[in-house]
C-alpha cells in the first residue's frame, strides 16, 4: 500500500511539474480562445497518456506527440499561438520510453511513427495557413533538438537500475554459494568427529561391554555386591552403546535426526536412579507430577540434567546421599538434584569438565536457567527451570 501511494504521489507532482508551467505562461504569449481551446485539449490528452508512460510507454509517446502537433497545427490554422512549454511533456514521455520501453522493436517503432506524424504535421501546418508567422519552422526545430537526449537520460537510468539489479543477483548468488560451501564444510567436519568417535569411544565402549557380560557369565564365582555391579556396568554399556549409534548417525546425516531409539523421559528416571543404586549410590526421588503432562523436549533436557548430576556425585561424592526432586512451579519445569559431602574420597580429575556447560546448553536452547554450587554442609546442588509452555512437545 505505500508503495501504491509512493507511486501516485510521483505522478501528481509530474503532472504538476509537466503541465502547469505551460498554463502559467500562456497569458504571456496569446490569450485569444483558439489558443486556450487548444491548450486546454492538449493538455487533457497529455494527462492520460502521461499516466500510462510506465504500462505503455511508446504508445503513450506516439499519442502525446501526435496530440502536441494536433494543438500546434490547428491553433497556428487559427492564428494563435501556443507557449514553447508545451514541449515539456514530449520530453518527459520520450524519456519513459528510454526507460520502461524494453523491446527495441516497439521503440524504433515509436520513433518512425513518431517521424511520420511530423512530416505530416508540417505538411498540414503549411497547407492550412499562409502567415509566415505561424509556420513551423526553427523555433519548432530547436525544440525538438534536445529531444533524443530525454531518451538517452531514461535509457541510462535503465541500464543503471539492470546494472544494481544484476550486482545484487550476483551477491546473493555469493551468499547462497558461502552458505553452501559452509554447510558442506560442517558436514564434512561432523563426518569426521563421527569417524573419530566411532574408532576411539564406540571401540572402547564395545570393549567394556563384553567384558561386563563376561564377568555376568561368570556371576557365580563373583560376590553378590560384585554381581550387581556388573550388572549395571553392562546395562549402562548397552544403553550408552545405543545412544552413541544414534549420535554417530545423526552426525553423518543431520537430516536422519530421529533416534533409533527411544528418547528418555521423566518416566525412566525410577530406572535411571536404580541404575545409580546397582553402582552403590544411595538417592531418593520426589517428583509431584505427570510425565506425560510435560513437554518431550522439557522431559529430555530434566532427564539429562539428572544423568549428569548423578554421574558427577559419583565421581567426586562417591557414597554421598543424593536428593532428586522434580516439580512444576508457576508454570515451569524445576529439577533439582542435591548431594551431601562424599563419603570417601572422589576421583577430582576424573572427566574433562563439560558436564555443567553441557546442562546449561540444554536447558538455555529451552529458554531456562540453571543453577549450580557448593551446599553449606559440603555438598553440591543442582538446579534447572525450564518454561513448559515454550518448548515443543
Amino acid at each position: 500500500m505505500d508503495r501504491r501511494w509512493h507511486g501516485w504521489g510521483t505522478d501528481a507532482g509530474l503532472l504538476v511539474l509537466t503541465f502547469l508551467p505551460a498554463l502559467l505562461s500562456q497569458p504571456y504569449v496569446d490569450v485569444s480562445g483558439p489558443a486556450w481551446a487548444s491548450l486546454t485539449a492538449y493538455e487533457a490528452v497529455g494527462v492520460v497518456v502521461l499516466l500510462l508512460r510506465r504500462r505503455l510507454p511508446a504508445t503513450a509517446f506516439v499519442v502525446g506527440f501526435g496530440a502536441l502537433l494536433a494543438a500546434l497545427v490547428w491553433s497556428a490554422g487559427e492564428g494563435a499561438k501556443l507557449s514553447p512549454l508545451v514541449f515539456l511533456p514530449p520530453a518527459v514521455l520520450l524519456y519513459s520510453l528510454g526507460h520502461h520501453g524494453a523491446s527495441w522493436r516497439r521503440t524504433v517503432s515509436a520513433v518512425l511513427g513518431v517521424a511520420v506524424l511530423g512530416v505530416a504535421g508540417l505538411w498540414l501546418n503549411r497547407m492550412t495557413t499562409d502567415s509566415s508567422d505561424f509556420r513551423g519552422g526553427l523555433d519548432v526545430l530547436a525544440a525538438l533538438a534536445p529531444m533524443p537526449l530525454a531518451w538517452v537520460m531514461g535509457f541510462a537510468a535503465r541500464t543503471r537500475q539492470a546494472l544494481l539489479a544484476a550486482a545484487e543477483q550476483r551477491a546473493a548468488d555469493a551468499r547462497r554459494a558461502q552458505a553452501l560451501e559452509a554447510a558442506q564444510a560442517a558436514q564434512r567436519e561432523r563426518a569426521r568427529i563421527a569417524g573419530e568417535m566411532h574408532d576411539v569411544v564406540a571401540h572402547s565402549l564395545t570393549l567394556l561391554v563384553v567384558h561386563a557380560e563376561t564377568l555376568r557369565a561368570r556371576g557365580g564365582e563373583l560376590p553378590d555386591w560384585a554381581r550387581a555391579q556388573v550388572d549395571g556396568l553392562a546395562a549402562a554399556g548397552r544403553q550408552s552403546s545405543g545412544e552413541l549409534r544414534d549420535l554417530l548417525r545423526m552426525l553423518r546425516d543431520p537430516s536422519d535426526a530421529v533416534p533409533l531409539r527411544p528418547t528418555p523421559d521423566l518416566a525412566e528416571l525410577d530406572t535411571l536412579l536404580d541404575g545409580h543404586r546397582a553402582l552403590g549410590g544411595r538417592v531418593e526421588l520426589m517428583m509431584d507430577l505427570a510425565p506425560e503432562a510435560v513437554p518431550g523436549a522439557v522431559q529430555l533436557a530434566g532427564y539429562r540434567v539428572v544423568q549428569e548430576a548423578l554421574v558427577n556425585a559419583r565421581r567426586h561424592a562417591p557414597g554421598a546421599p543424593v536428593r532428586v526432586t522434580v516439580a512444576s512451579v508457576a508454570g515451569r519445569l524445576r529439577c533439582e538434584v542435591v548431594n551431601g559431602p562424599a563419603a570417601r574420597r572422589g576421583a577430582a580429575d576424573a572427566g574433562i569438565g563439560l558436564g555443567l556447560v553441557s546442562m546449561d546448553d540444554r536447558v538455555g536452547a529451552l529458554g531456562g536457567d540453571l543453577t549450580a554450587g557448593p551446599t553449606g554442609d559440603g555438598g553440591f546442588r543442582v538446579v534447572a527451570t525450564m518454561p513448559l509452555e515454550c518448548a515443543g512437545g
